[in-house]
């Protein structure tokens, strides 16, 4: 049974990328403990499911089709009066895409696609959701990292730097505006059990990744939503500049 966590019913959650796998996770998970969830995400079919499937929730979660790629309407979606009702508590950053790709095969073009995909836009919610969160006396912003750079996993270079810069600006967000009594962590999950990365890995795979780990027992989406829940309490107060990882002692197996 999950834990309850009194300080964050009522609490305005937006959750980036929270259609389908992790995401969806952090949305239930928060919508499961009374907050007011949005979430963002440019896939309309699961999001809509999930919506649907979390209607009987206090407050039920709300999608908004949103590219965060693009800075303007990110930028112009946020400053919709009715989006959490003006304000953020919590903040997380989880949306990002793991493509695979050759090193010789990257052009500039594709760089900065990736950079845009997979960093650019944790900085720039983090920076338009902290004047609220200051002006309500403080907030939570999670990150969301990954294991992967940690590993040197092949064909992931352009992911991997994202994934690095993520822990950067994790500390350098926590230095800047700890002032304000807003709260920065990086959640840096393992490999978790999702359909998209049933597609990358093998049975075989998936068993290699088990005994690499110091629990033999897979990683999933519910355990990295645990961690987002944590952190985001009133439990977690003096948490911030900080790493979490959930995977399983795979780091350090």
């Amino acid at each position: 049974m999950s834990n309850v966590y009194p300080s964050l019913a009522g609490k305005r959650v937006l959750v980036t990328g929270g259609g389908s796998g992790i995401g969806a996770g952090i949305v239930t998970a928060f919508a499961r403990q009374g907050a007011r969830v949005v979430f963002f995400d440019i896939l309309q079919e699961p999001a809509r499911a999930l919506e649907q499937a979390l209607a009987d929730c206090v407050h039920a979660p709300r999608f908004i089709s949103c590219d965060l790629t693009d800075l303007a309407a990110l930028a112009a979606t946020l400053a919709q009066a009715d989006v959490l009702a003006g304000g953020i508590d919590v903040l997380v950053n989880n949306a990002a895409n793991d493509d695979r790709h050759d090193v010789a095969a990257v052009t500039p073009a594709y760089w900065d696609e990736r950079m845009a995909v997979n960093l650019r836009h944790q900085f720039f919610c983090a920076q338009a959701a902290a004047p609220a969160m200051a002006a309500a006396g403080g907030g939570v912003i999670v990150n969301v990292g990954s294991i992967s750079w940690h590993l040197a996993l092949p064909r992931l270079a352009l992911y991997m730097t994202a994934k690095a810069a993520i822990e950067g600006m994790t500390r350098g967000l926590a230095r800047d505006l700890g002032g304000q009594r807003i709260r920065v962590n990086c959640i840096v999950p393992g490999t978790v059990i999702t359909a998209r990365q049933q597609r990358w890995h093998t049975p075989e795979a998936q068993a290699q990744i088990l005994a690499a780990q110091c629990l033999h027992q897979p990683v999933l989406v519910e355990d990295v939503a645990a961690m987002a829940l944590f952190l985001a309490s009133d439990g977690a107060a003096r948490c911030t500049g900080r790493e979490f990882y959930v995977d399983g002692g795979l780091h350090g197996g």
